[in-house]
Parts: C-alpha cells; sequence; structure tokens
C-alpha cells in the first residue's frame, strides 16, 4: 500500500507538472459549451457572415435541449478521446524509451502499484473532464433553452463515464502493450474505429456490448433503456475493464524483462 502511494504520488506530480490536470478539464469544458452556445447564436453569426438578401429574416427551430447534451457527447467521443490518447498514450511506453522505467525496474517494484497509480491518476482526470464538461453543457442549455430532467442527465453522465473509463484503460493497456507512445496511440484510435465499425454495421445482432454504452447513456434522454440489456452491458464492461487491467499489468511485467535483456 505504501509502494502503490508512492506511485500515485508520483503520477499526481506528474500530472501537475504537465498541467494535464488542468488543461484536459478544460478542452472537455470547451466541448460541452460549443453546442449550446453555436446553436444559440447560429443566426446572428449566419447573418454577420453576410450573403442573404437585405430584409431577410433567419428563423431557425430551436433545437430540443436533449439533442444538445447528446451532441456534447459526441464531441467527447470524437475530440475528448483523441485528447485522452494523446495526453496517456506515452504513460507506460513512454517511460519504457525515456528510461525513467529502468529506474523503477532496479528497486522491487509490485507491478499491480505501478498500473493501478497510473490507472486510477488518468481516470481521475478523464472523469473530472467528462463530468466538467457535461456540467457546462447542461448549464449553458438550461440557461440559453430549456433544462433537461437532472435525474436522466446523471443517468446519462454516469452510464457514459463508464464507456470513457473502458477508453481509458484500453489507452494504458496499450501503452504497456506497445514499444512507443506512437504505436500505443495507433493501436488505441485503429481499435475503437474498427470495433465501432463493427458495432454499427452488427450491432443489432446483439445488444450486450461495451461498445453500446454511449448509445444506452443517449437513450436515458428519450424513451430510456431497457435495464435487463443494460444491466448486461454493464457487466460486461466491468469485466472487460477488469481484463484489460489485468493484461496492463501482465504486459507491464513481461517488458520490464525485455528492458532488462
Amino acid at each position: 500500500m505504501k509502494q502503490f502511494s508512492t506511485l500515485l504520488l508520483k503520477e499526481w506530480r506528474e500530472n501537475l507538472r504537465n498541467y494535464k490536470i488542468f488543461w484536459i478539464p478544460v478542452v472537455f469544458i470547451l466541448l460541452g459549451v460549443t453546442e449550446p452556445l453555436s446553436n444559440y447564436y447560429l443566426p446572428q453569426i449566419l447573418d454577420a457572415a453576410g450573403g442573404l438578401p437585405d430584409g431577410a429574416v433567419i428563423e431557425l427551430p430551436d433545437p430540443e435541449p436533449e439533442q444538445l447534451l447528446v451532441a456534447a457527447m459526441g464531441q467527447f467521443q470524437l475530440i475528448g478521446m483523441l485528447v485522452l490518447v494523446l495526453a496517456y498514450m506515452g504513460s507506460i511506453a513512454g517511460e519504457r524509451r525515456n528510461g525513467t522505467a529502468t529506474l523503477l525496474y532496479v528497486r522491487p517494484l509490485s507491478f499491480t502499484s505501478y498500473f493501478l497509480s497510473k490507472w486510477l491518476m488518468a481516470s481521475l482526470v478523464a472523469m473530472i473532464s467528462v463530468w466538467a464538461g457535461f456540467l457546462a453543457a447542461y448549464y449553458y442549455t438550461a440557461v440559453l433553452f430549456s433544462a433537461v430532467p437532472f435525474g436522466e442527465s446523471l443517468a446519462f453522465a454516469a452510464t457514459y463515464s463508464l464507456w470513457m473509463l473502458l477508453v481509458v484503460t484500453f489507452i494504458l493497456f496499450a501503452s504497456a502493450a506497445m514499444p512507443n507512445a506512437g504505436l500505443a496511440a495507433a493501436l488505441t484510435l485503429a481499435a475503437m474505429l474498427i470495433l465501432q465499425l463493427v458495432d454499427s454495421l452488427f450491432g443489432s445482432r446483439w445488444e450486450w456490448s461495451p461498445l453500446k454504452l454511449p448509445n444506452y447513456a443517449a437513450s436515458f434522454l428519450d424513451i430510456g433503456p431497457d435495464r435487463a440489456a443494460l444491466t448486461w452491458t454493464i457487466a460486461l464492461s466491468l469485466v472487460c475493464l477488469i481484463a484489460l487491467a489485468a493484461l496492463g499489468i501482465w504486459l507491464s511485467k513481461r517488458n520490464r524483462a525485455k528492458t532488462k535483456v
């Protein structure tokens, strides 16, 4: 436990020194406010852009507030995930490459504590960022349009948070598996792209899949997800998360031997 605390403190200082604890939440907040602000000021933006006949009046229907929150989630799915990949792709692979890991490997090291300290810190930053982004989106949507029921919004954000924890775990697993940060990022992005493509093409054949967590999250703002399917999906997601973490720990230990050689 003492070693885990020491390693966690090391990760905290590194995230603080690299300002990840600050700039990643700021990015998610900006992504969250983009949708309500851009939709609210769209007529003024189009008017300022010119090109419309004199006296023309722009009247656009107000978007549903639920649509704005789902659109913010779409920003997290694209830009937010890319930000997390770039921020944490070198968590393990980068330390092996620059020699920092060698300083740890020469000491008695619990690779469970080593991997979990990185996972906990990255997950904490990711959760702060996701919730800050969703709260910003919720606030501006409520102020500029109308409020979504808070209970549904909480269920929406909580379900999506589990998906982001899976993404963080996969990033660290890839960082443990690959020899450098670039390959870890490539593996993560390629895997996410292929898996989501497969789910979009053939996903109607199954209801239990971690890849469906964003869809189930969005359904809380509509008619609500199928409870049984959601329960089994959450259970399967937790199994996948634990399996990826276990593989990440094993790969970290295996690559220690390669580093020594």
